[in-house]
Order: structure tokens, then sequence, then C-alpha cells
């Protein structure tokens, strides 16, 4: 029974999400690329003959096969010709033949239901899609007549359309709720788009899923609008009263801001890699390899203690040789040991020593944001990065190490009183 069982699975083609292809397409997959290759660049003008069948399917259960006696719907209704019409396909307004239905008793037109059903959907979010991943707006009449001899369409509809969705996203994004869910920590750091400063936070849950909690526009990482942004995400229900663990690189604002928001009930994990960096650029560029490899060594011990000693011990090597060096290591250093303080370094250390997280995160906004070629004005730049964090958002994987997430929460927990 199971082997019949997997036989099967493996023969049912699945698309890219997984789901099984309709049987009615699983004979185009076994055809030549080239005839996939016709297929697909013609698959508009296929839509539109199969919408043209819908309609003479509908008229022939209204009013029968045409020349037959046979009128389902009785003789008062009768075929009145054709009048021009059009459907969207793919974003793309097309134009097709109705065919006319006239109600003699009423004296006027009976309306087919399954044009009107063509007529009211609006474009999907695939055109808007296409935009945010590599379809720019410029290009998109030109790439979309390849496909069909469509009409109507223009840059700046497609622009308004496209305008009117991110819109709503970004209004979705900005005011959804956050109290249904258990944030353990959460990555802060800035993001420059089109010149201008974004602070982009991300949380993750206790069953380790990550999700982009919020941002905010700043000309830098003062800590007035990180404490907006942070205050704006404890409104939406973000809580924080048995510890959380906010990883960042080391500015000072956001230091300020963690404080003012949180109230000594956050702990902080500075970013080790960032540290390393700072501490590294003090030093010719021939002695850099070397010392990267011993503060990460050093970083690596698993205990609090271990990792300290080795740590102090390169700090006075570094005062022989360049003190500017040594004084980065010595700054903030016990930040950059939270998790070993914790105990929590070989679990949740490859996931949360460093601010990776949403570096990748801010990688993959950066090549959505690209597409755009003119920047206008701050609402654009806030709905591109809402749209952009929502996509990235929804290709997120769980986090590194989320099984011994229960044990950060009971740290945190564990770590309040010593500040009361």
């Amino acid at each position: 029974m199971d082997s019949q069982h997997s036989t099967d699975a493996e023969e049912t083609p699945t698309s890219k999400d997984g789901e099984a292809v309709p049987k009615p397409l699983r004979g185009v997959l076994d055809e030549p690329i080239d005839t996939k290759l016709q297929l697909l660049k013609h698959h508009a003008d296929m839509a539109r003959l199969l919408a043209e069948e819908i309609l003479a399917e509908d008229v022939e259960a209204l009013a029968g096969k045409r020349h037959s006696r046979d009128r389902p719907c009785g003789k008062h209704l009768q075929r009145w010709g054709y009048n021009p019409g059009s459907i969207r396909i793919d974003g793309e307004k097309v134009p097709i033949e109705i065919p006319r239905l006239r109600d003699k008793d009423a004296g006027e037109e009976h309306t087919l239901e399954s044009y009107q059903a063509m007529k009211e959907a609006e474009v999907g979010e695939e055109l808007t899609d296409s935009i945010l991943l590599g379809l720019s707006q410029g290009n998109y009449g030109r790439v979309a007549s390849q496909f069909v001899d469509g009409f109507g369409l223009s840059q700046s509809s497609v622009s308004r359309r496209f305008q009117k969705r991110a819109q709503k996203a970004l209004e979705e994004f900005e005011n959804r709720s956050l109290e249904e869910e258990n944030f353990l920590a959460l990555w802060i750091d800035g993001k420059h788009v089109a010149g201008e400063q974004m602070i982009i936070c991300m949380g993750v849950t206790e069953a380790g899923y990550k999700k982009v909690l919020g941002f905010t526009q700043a000309t830098t990482e003062r800590h007035e609008p990180i404490v907006e942004l942070l205050r704006g995400l404890l409104d939406r229900g973000l809580s924080f009263e048995e510890g959380i663990l906010c990883v960042v690189d080391g500015g000072r604002g956001l230091r300020k801001a963690i404080d003012e928001v949180f109230s000594g009930r956050a702990e902080v994990q500075r970013c080790q890699w960032h540290k390393r960096e700072n501490v590294v650029s003090y030093l010719p560029k021939a002695d850099q390899k070397k010392w990267r490899k011993k503060l990460q060594w050093a970083y690596q011990e698993p205990t609090y203690e271990a990792a300290k000693e080795r740590l102090t011990g390169l700090h006075a090597e570094l005062e022989q040789i360049n003190r500017k060096a040594a004084n980065s290591l010595m700054e903030g250093l016990e930040e950059t040991l939270t998790l070993h303080r914790l105990g929590l370094f070989e679990e949740l250390g490859r996931s949360l020593k460093t601010t990776n997280c949403i570096e990748n995160l801010n990688e993959q906004v950066e090549g959505y944001t690209d597409n755009v070629k003119r920047w206008h004005h701050s609402p654009q730049r806030h709905r591109w990065m809402a749209l952009s964090l929502l996509e990235a958002e929804s290709r997120m994987r769980r986090l590194t190490g989320y099984k011994d997430l229960p044990k950060l929460k009971r740290a945190l927990k564990d770590a309040i009183p010593d500040r009361e």
C-alpha cells in the first residue's frame, strides 16, 4: 500500500508551490520545448478563446443551439448579434466579441452572467508581483504586447494599480496586530533606500518564525525615530514584560532607544561580526586576516568565562600594537558576550550572535527596490519598503536552533530580577 502511494505521488507532476498540476495540463509538460514556448507565447490568445467559448456555451444554455427549435428558457430569448467587449487577461485589457441576447417579452437585452463575472475580475496580484520582482513599470507595456494585442493599457494605469495595492499593503503592514505571538528576540538595523535611512525591526517568535515588525524613515540612526518605532510596536501588542533579546550592531542611538522603551527588561546582544570588523579596521591590512581569526576563535569559546579570558588577553596584545584597536575591542565588550552569559551561545549563537538575519533581509529588500529607477517622495519609498519586506518575509526560513528558544525564554525571565 505504501509503495503504491509513493509511486503515484512521484508520477503526479507538481507546480513550483508543490500543488498538483491539473490533469488536463499534464500532457503539456510532456511536449517538446518548442511547443511549450509557443504555448507560453500564445497563452493569452488561448485564454481569450476559452472566454469566447464560455460565452457561446452560456448563450446556448439560454437560447439553445443556433437554428434549433429547442429553447431551454423559452422563445422570449433570442440571439441578437454581437457587441465589442473586453476582458482582462494577466492584467491586460483584451478585446473579445460578446454575443447578445434579447428578451422579447421584457423588451430589453439579457445580460450574460458569465460575461459580467469576467468583466468584474480585477487585475490580480500577478501584475504587482511582476513589478516587484523585477518587471519595471516602464517596460511592462512592451513586454505585455509580445503576448497579446491589447488596448487600454498604459504605464500610468499600471502605476495607479500598483500604487493602490502597495498603499493597501503598507496600511496592513503598519497596523497588523502583534498580540497573538510571543516574540523573544528582535533585530534592529538601518538600511539605505534611495539616499534615505530606513530603520527596520524584525522579530522571532517563540516557535522560531521570523516576522518583520516595522520600519521608519530617519536621516541617521538617532534614538528618537527608533523610540517612536518601538513604541508603535508596543501599541500593536508587542510584549516584553518577561524579557526580550535585542540584537544590534552597536549604534548609540539604537542602544539609547532600547533602554528608554524596554525599561531594563531587554538583554542586548551586540553583533560580534561588527565588533570584529571595527577592531581590525584600525590595523594594517597585512595583519587584519590574522586578527580576524584570533577574535573569531575567542568568541567561539562556549562559556562566558573562557571567551572573556581570551578576549581580555587579546586586548592586552592590542594595547602594544594599536591602542585604538584595543579601545574598540573593550567598548561594549560585555554586550557582545550576552549569549555566553545567558549560557546559550552553543545553542543559539549561530542565529543570534550577529545581525546576519536582518542583513539578509536587507539584501532581499535591496534586490526589489533596485528595480525602481526614479524615486519621487516619501510615500513611494514607504510603499515599496512595505511590499519588499512582506515579499522577503514570505520567503524566510525558520530560525536555526528554534528548538532551543524555550531556553532563551527562561533565561530572559530569570535575568530580569537581577536588574530590578
